[in-house]
């Protein structure tokens, strides 16, 4: 039976018609906006989808060859240069190194008490007298005492570490500091009653800025660092407590 042909059913089929034009306009001018602005309209593909999600952000050889390691097979000292060749020379020469590694924090010490804290001219040889002291005796006694020291007392427990501050502080800083004094003396020409006069008139007060410092300095020494990164650890801090002994060292 044919369908009967009302205004009603013309209405509906002139709506149906203007329906379809709008979508197709609608789509004509997506695509014209998405043709302006360089957008393809073809669908990324699945392979360069997944390529794009699995490439992460940060590659391990990326960082293995970035500037900031001067020896891409030398990794260990991180983005520190120089640090994995100090580590070499503390394995292969280690009183060389470690002499040379007071050598710097004296210096820097001295350097930084004449600039900040003395004012005046620049005494170079004080400077050259406190940079050697760190080379000849820092450094050497240094390795030999911290080596003796972690085998006498063994171990990182609180026991432990608090018998090797007690030892440190109440044996070898009177020690040190006698050895200090009296190697400046020597330096400086004085007689050995002069030296005597300075040993007595300033050690205790050269000891008591010891140990308002380095009981807890070397709490974390003993505690968390490695023998042989023990001068090198010290003398980061002692660089502060180096520009108390170049002042209260030079005296009069």
């Amino acid at each position: 039976t044919s369908m009967r042909y009302t205004p009603s059913v013309g209405i509906i089929l002139i709506a149906t018609q203007a329906v379809d034009t709008m979508k197709l306009l609608s789509l004509l001018s997506l695509l014209s906006v998405a043709t302006a602005f360089g957008v393809s309209p073809h669908p990324v593909s699945q392979q360069k989808a997944t390529s794009i999600v699995d490439k992460p952000a940060f590659r391990k050889d990326s960082v293995i060859n970035s500037p900031l390691f001067r020896d891409p097979t030398k990794v260990r000292g991180g983005a520190v240069p120089g640090w994995a060749a100090y580590n070499d020379a503390l394995d292969k020469h280690p009183l060389t190194a470690k002499a040379c590694t007071s050598l710097v924090g004296w210096a820097l010490g001295d350097f930084l008490a004449q600039v900040f804290i003395s004012g005046g001219p620049f005494d170079v040889k004080r400077f050259i007298t406190l940079s050697a002291f760190g080379f000849l005796y820092h450094g050497p006694s240094g390795h030999y005492f911290y080596n003796w020291l972690d085998k006498f007392i063994e171990g990182s427990d609180g026991l432990s570490v608090a018998k090797k501050v007690a030892f440190d502080q109440i044996i070898w800083c009177p020690i040190f500091m006698t050895v200090f004094f009296t190697y400046l003396g020597l330096v400086n020409g004085d007689s050995f009653a002069a030296i005597g006069d300075k040993i007595k008139n300033d050690l205790l007060s050269a000891c008591q800025g010891s140990w308002k410092v380095w009981p807890l300095v070397h709490a974390v020494n003993f505690k968390f660092i490695s023998t042989k990164h023990r001068l090198v650890f010290i003398n980061g801090v002692q660089v502060a407590f180096n520009m108390f002994l170049s002042l209260i060292g030079t005296k009069s």
